[in-house]
């Protein structure tokens, strides 16, 4: 870092690379500094935790804690990095039982800007450890995270694929109701609308995950009795699931991600999460004239319950309430010619993300959702889209009052790429 600053050298840092926003985790004509070299896992019974290097990819980190009995709160496909995900708060199969991922760091080691190594804690450097939570990498590079351990055995997971349209309305219904009556913590689910535009090819893909051998009556009843195409569910090893859901990882492609945050709408209003789908599918198919592109809209549960944990294990930068339930959107374009039909891609993005937030303030305005604090998850930004203007504005002081301590010379801000404050 001494060596880069003294020569005002634009650099990258890339732990797992899987944030796909230009110059996050790549650069031109410049320096990249990779952490693949910093790939440690160990476990320390004595303390519970674990030491894991941010080279890691989740898939890896599992390989050495399934045989253990012991997990942490990471990725829900092993191919995602452990650096960028858990510096942008991280959702996890086990959120509703432990909170975002970052909720469950016990200390970092990082560099300071000024090439200082420090190790940030509840203990010391508070100020720091509270901001890396959903930060960013605005505050220096870290070298090593140590995680809260906890028990697992054998889970139960996999996916449900459901090919066509026809089951729509259904599955919409199916993940509002499961947002609002989480009544299991232990239970997990992302609903996931695939469209690949070169071949007019539409399909869903269900994640499904159950902390537990079978789970029980009535967790998952709604997806499964709309009679999936497809079902490859089963009891498992944790670290065998996330390898699996690797299957939908696009690789090889250009990548774009965006995202919006909607209070989740009530049940005699299912035209809302309809529309929400409908904007989507629209935007996504004026782009169908983009080689190769695929399409995705996720839905990801954001329960109050999982807001709740958050805050007893003290909190985070997303800072969210429980008064309302949530959904995240995931939104997703893979293609094949950057140079070709990028332009096309930015702009259907914009379009899709701004149009989403469009519809949700709509319906705030009009008294068809609360006005409830809707802050963007950092995870899925795209780099245009304002993460810190989402936030409240008394986390973003407090975080702009740790980054001018640490880096006063705002070297994280002018040298490197990010969602920089």
């Amino acid at each position: 870092m001494v060596s880069l600053v003294a020569n005002n050298e634009s650099f990258a840092i890339k732990s797992g690379g899987h944030n796909p926003n230009k110059f996050f985790a790549s650069i031109d004509d410049g320096p990249l500094l990779s952490t693949s070299g910093l790939n440690e896992v160990t476990y320390d019974k004595e303390s519970n935790t674990v030491r894991v290097g941010p080279g890691n990819k989740w898939e890896e980190v599992h390989a050495v804690l399934d045989p253990l009995n012991v997990t942490v709160v990471g990725g829900r496909i092993g191919n995602v990095g452990v650096g960028g995900y858990l510096l942008g708060g991280g959702l996890s199969f086990l959120s509703t039982q432990y909170g975002w991922a970052s909720n469950n760091l016990a200390a970092v080691e990082l560099v300071l800007a000024n090439g200082t190594m420090i190790t940030a804690s509840n203990t010391t450097n508070a100020d720091v450890f509270a901001a890396i939570k959903g930060g960013g990498s605005n505050f220096g590079i870290v070298t090593a995270y140590i995680m809260q351990a906890y028990p697992i055995g054998q889970i139960w997971g996999g996916n449900l694929i459901f090919f066509g349209d026809d089951k729509t309305d259904g599955l919409l219904s199916g993940v509002r109701n499961f947002t609002e009556h989480y009544d299991d913590p232990k239970a997990g689910i992302i609903v996931t609308k695939e469209l690949l535009l070169y071949n007019s090819t539409t399909l869903w893909v269900l994640f499904l995950f159950y902390d537990g051998q079978t789970p029980p009556t009535g967790v998952f009843d709604e997806f499964l009795a709309l009679d999936p195409t497809t079902n490859d569910c089963k009891t498992r090893s944790y670290g065998d699931l996330l390898s699996s859901n690797d299957a939908f990882v696009l690789h090889g492609s250009v990548y774009t991600i965006g995202t919006e945050t909607t209070p989740l709408p009530p049940a005699d209003r299912p035209d809302i999460l309809r529309a929400y789908y409908d904007h989507w599918h629209t935007t996504a198919a004026s782009a169908q004239d983009v080689f190769g592109i695929i399409a995705s809209l996720a839905f990801q549960p954001l329960p109050k319950s999982l807001a709740t944990v958050a805050r007893s294990k003290g909190g985070d930068l997303l800072d969210l309430d429980d008064d309302v339930d949530r959904i995240v959107f995931e939104l997703d374009y893979s293609y094949v010619f950057e140079d070709l039909d990028s332009e096309t891609v930015d702009a259907t993005m914009v379009e899709t993300y701004s149009g989403l937030k469009s519809l949700v303030d709509g319906y705030v305005a009009d008294g068809s959702l609360p006005d409830a604090y809707r802050p963007l998850f950092m995870n899925d930004c795209y780099f245009r889209q304002d993460y810190w203007g989402r936030l409240r504005p008394e986390t973003r002081q407090s975080a702009e009052a740790v980054r001018a301590a640490v880096d006063p010379a705002g070297v994280m801000q002018t040298l490197t790429q990010g969602f920089h404050l």
